[in-house]
């Protein structure tokens, strides 16, 4: 399918994800882009909530939001930026976490787990996993049920969400669900959808070689900490949402990924937006399908987690 026009427009603005050589950055440069934000204005409005606060969990800066007053305890999502490991904070990503913490009903729980190239695999897989245990062994902390948690996450954010779903299967964490969208779950960098959509869709398959590169290092490719694909048993997992959009580098294998949790006996939904590119999620001011996505997913999640629509 062509390009969706809005997707079109979009790359005559932004032709790569980074927008620059990525063979010459240096860690000051990294650092440098860190602070920037060409799209600040198109990730939606940042809709006031009753509570917001800054805390530490596990060691690992979170930013929660609550969407109602009181103390009663509401389900929990636990949310991880995309940014390939290298990019993105809670701060960059604060108006979507507002947005899910609304459409949810959900204390949304943020986390600003430590990135690449200062800090490699598996830094940011135990960060999150941290987070997500803190969450459990602490409910009253954050005001949530332990028994209805989800996790949550977009690109890098996606691969550390199905990370997350296996490492509390194993510790044996109950997780309602878990919501990958367009998830890094394999860095083999071969699908036919990185051959298709690797130049010219805004996140290039060069750049998310890089990335890999950037936090991956020496690590070995199949370890299910950073590609969950490979982990070998699937079963029992976390009830799934993959979101995937057509043309990214990444479709293949989030659906991939999609059809061995099924085949695994997980329950699981996937939904391809025809005509998409990598990273649409996030930008309603550019991208209808953003705001179609964030009813569907938040549907989604609102059934796994029993909160009345």
């Amino acid at each position: 399918m062509a390009l969706h026009p809005q997707a079109e427009a979009y790359l005559k603005r932004f032709p790569s994800d980074l927008g620059v050589d990525i063979a010459s950055l240096t860690l000051a440069d990294i650092v440098a882009l860190r602070r920037l934000d060409g799209v600040a204005e198109q990730r939606g409005p940042k809709i006031d909530l009753p509570v917001i606060r800054d805390e530490t969990a596990a060691g690992v800066p979170v930013r929660i939001y609550r969407p109602e007053p009181g103390e009663h305890p509401l389900p929990a999502l636990v949310y991880f930026h995309g940014g390939g490991w290298v990019f993105g904070s809670v701060e960059r990503n604060d108006a979507l976490a507002r947005d899910l913490a609304h459409r949810t009903g959900a204390v949304v729980v943020s986390v600003d787990y430590r990135l690449a190239p200062e800090h490699p695999f598996p830094a940011a897989a135990d960060d999150a996993f941290g987070v997500v245990r803190d969450v459990h062994a602490r409910p009253a902390f954050y005001g949530v049920d332990a028994r209805r948690v989800a996790v949550v996450g977009d690109s890098a954010g996606g691969n550390l969400a199905a990370v997350t779903a296996w490492l509390a299967r194993d510790a044996g964490l109950r997780l309602a669900h878990q919501a990958l969208i367009y998830p890094v779950v394999d860095v083999a960098t071969d699908t036919p959808s990185y051959r298709a959509y690797g130049k010219g869709f805004g996140l290039d398959a060069a750049e998310m070689r890089w990335f890999i590169e950037q936090y991956a290092v020496d690590a070995d490719r199949r370890d299910p900490r950073l590609a969950p694909i490979h982990l070998p048993d699937k079963s029992g997992l976390a009830p799934a949402t993959v979101i995937t959009a057509e043309c990214d580098p990444l479709c293949d294998e989030g659906e991939a990924y999609a059809r061995e949790l099924a085949k695994a006996g997980v329950p699981v939904e996937r939904w391809r937006y025809e005509g998409a590119v990598h990273g649409f999620f996030g930008l309603p001011g550019f991208f209808d399908q953003a705001l179609e996505a964030r009813d569907y997913l938040a549907a989604r999640l609102r059934d796994a987690l029993g909160v009345a629509p």
